[in-house]
């Protein structure tokens, strides 16, 4: 299939998806390769096409969900890479087209008005190790190189994570009582081999089912579950850690978001560190999340279904996951436009066919990914699950100003 050219036939194609899914479109696998790291190989991509884009990219470790946001990733990044399509009848349209185009009808005229677009950006990433130690900059240093400060949310959704690959614990912050001058001499020691950073964070050993909120300015090195991200659209980031399992991390990947005259400036490359969230002595107490129904279970539960926040208290971005039980009928209302991607189960959501595909080849359509517009998520959506004795679950990821999004964290 060939993706859509003109504007107008853009709009055509826009328009009638929106029409025949009654405000709910469906959306194309969209994946993302990281040259310096290793697939976990538990996105359900088939193993043959982990390296489908070639060794010089890597492997394939992420998925993004309705995504506007091109991948930062290098000077071989296709033109579309990291960017959703909408499949409708053999056409396809990317999402960012799509809202450029007819954002009202998509996200609401109120948060086209406040927010431009879509502003979110949210994917699985998988992998067989941890990530280097890194953080992603706040807005002030992002605008330096003309890109978004990036603050990102956890969840560890239990179908994925069947599997704990290598490391499943994330360095956090730095421990309590760490120096500038300690982080320093680690930056001084780059090309030592292993610079040393890991000494002064802590571990926490990640648990599915849960989730947590990281902040631009935060050290953090992602450990090996399966992982659902929420974040704001922006794919800045400085990794602070130069080897990790073996492999050597290049200056580069510290400075990629840095201005040119500072790539060798310590002082400010250390002044993007946010100190005081870093060194917090109850760092987990204030950025670990348990998920927190929407409501009584109870009355849930006679409903046919369970909903919990997972991703909350930021005004960024939100989320949710739903379950509704073997053959049981919901009709869900949202407060606002969202993405969403099934883990389990298959159905029908509203009148789109839905099921969790066991293997995915590259470039393969599927039927487990939609994006629900504000008007459509408003009237509510009719789900059901066809099965009678597995769950339907989905994740809903909600971009800013989602009213219904509880501002605080709950204990």
């Amino acid at each position: 299939m060939k993706p859509e050219t003109t504007s107008t036939s853009v709009s055509a194609v826009i328009r009638e998806a929106l029409a025949a899914g009654d405000g709910v479109v469906r959306l194309a696998p969209c994946w993302v390769p990281r040259s310096f790291l290793m697939p976990g190989g538990r996105l359900k991509l088939d193993p043959r096409d982990l390296y489908i884009l070639g060794p010089h990219r890597g492997g394939i470790d992420e998925r993004w969900f309705s995504s506007t946001t091109k991948a930062a990733n290098g000077p071989f990044t296709a033109d579309d890479e990291g960017l959703s399509y909408i499949e409708y009848q053999g056409s396809k349209v990317l999402l960012k087209d799509a809202i450029e185009l007819e954002g009202d009808s998509f996200l609401g005229a109120e948060v086209m008005r406040q927010y431009g677009g879509w502003n979110l950006l949210c994917k699985f990433f998988d992998n067989l190790g941890p990530i280097p130690h890194h953080l992603h900059q706040t807005d002030a240093f992002a605008a330096r190189v003309g890109q978004k400060g990036k603050p990102e949310a956890y969840y560890f959704p239990p179908q994925y994570n069947f599997k704990e690959n290598n490391f499943p614990y994330t360095f956090m912050g730095l421990e309590p009582g760490t120096t500038r001058d300690d982080v320093r001499r680690c930056l001084e020691r780059w090309k030592e081999g292993d610079n040393g950073i890991l000494f002064h964070s802590r571990a926490y050993k990640l648990k599915p089912g849960s989730g947590w909120q990281i902040d631009p300015g935060i050290l953090h090195a992602p450990g090996s579950l399966v992982t659902y991200e929420p974040q704001v659209n922006s794919d800045v980031f400085a990794m602070y850690q130069s080897l990790v399992e073996g492999r050597l991390v290049p200056w580069d990947l510290l400075v990629k978001d840095v201005p040119p005259e500072h790539h060798q400036d310590l002082d400010y490359i250390l002044d993007m560190l946010d100190w005081d969230a870093n060194v917090d002595p109850e760092f987990a107490k204030h950025r670990l999340f348990e998920p927190s129904p929407v409501g009584p279970a109870d009355a849930m539960a006679d409903a046919g279904f369970c909903e919990k926040w997972i991703v909350y208290s930021t005004p960024h971005y939100s989320a949710k996951e739903l379950t509704v039980f073997p053959g049981r009928t919901v009709v869900i209302k949202d407060a606002a436009a969202y993405g969403l991607i099934f883990t389990s189960g298959f159905g029908t959501f509203g009148k789109h066919q839905v099921e969790t595909p066991s293997l995915i080849r590259y470039g393969q359509m599927t039927s487990d990914e939609l994006f629900v517009s504000a008007a459509a998520a408003s009237e509510g959506v009719r789900v059901t699950n066809q099965s009678a004795t597995e769950n339907l679950v989905l994740l809903k990821h909600f971009g800013p100003g989602n009213p219904d999004a509880p501002t605080q964290k709950r204990s």
